[in-house]
């Protein structure tokens, strides 16, 4: 048999340099994510264990407030923007 995933509205936000030259706490902090500003590298805790995103990757929370990142490749591939009206 074949699958279609179901379409879910997700929050994501893109890492950007912009989350390691400004000074903590700041609002482009999101709360529950490890920063590396030497490596530009993020971390967060996922159902999986940790894992380690790059500037440009999207950090996603997903339906049960989990965390995750995507490769941006993968991110356009996979999701459209969504209008706040049709939320």
């Amino acid at each position: 048999m074949k699958y279609r995933k179901k379409p879910v509205v997700i929050d994501a936000v893109q890492i950007t340099d912009e989350w390691f030259d400004k000074s903590h706490p700041d609002p482009l902090h999101p709360i529950g994510v490890m920063l590396y500003p030497k490596d530009r590298q993020a971390e967060v805790v996922t159902l999986e264990g940790k894992m380690r995103g790059n500037v440009g990757d999207w950090m996603i929370t997903g339906v049960k407030g989990e965390k995750y990142f995507c490769k941006p490749d993968i991110f356009a591939q996979t999701y459209e923007p969504v209008e706040e009206s049709r939320i």
